[in-house]
């Protein structure tokens, strides 16, 4: 029972998930830290950085309002930091590493002739 426990653990696609979790934890860090500095920018030209408050003709919009510019600029952060990122990478791996079509194997060229010989019969 422990030893199928270990293995269930040691299975890549486990270690692979909570090595995602992890970093992805980290990252989320490094997003909201970068939403509060770009609130904190927003909120100097607007004048407040929370916009939960604002509530024009009495209905409460800061809120949704705070809430979907926080969404754009994780979107953004993921875009920019993870996205482009790993586009280019796929693009030079695409560019540079052509592979080369591989020769048929012995067994399918057999077959090949003899589906040309049935054909000539």
């Amino acid at each position: 029972m422990i030893k199928g426990f270990k293995d269930f653990l040691m299975r890549g696609n486990v270690v692979d998930l909570a090595v995602a979790v992890v970093i992805g934890t980290a990252f989320a860090k490094v997003v909201d830290a970068f939403v509060a500095v770009i609130m904190d920018l927003i909120g100097k030209v607007g004048g407040t950085p929370d916009f939960s408050n604002w509530t024009p003709g009495g209905v409460k919009f800061g809120a949704f309002l705070t809430a979907l510019i926080s969404f754009v600029i994780v979107a953004a952060a993921v875009y920019f930091m993870v996205v482009v990122p790993m586009n280019h990478l796929a693009a030079l791996r695409k560019r540079g590493v052509e592979p080369e079509p591989e020769a048929p194997s012995e067994e399918i060229i057999l077959l090949t002739e003899i589906r040309d010989s049935l054909r000539v019969r």
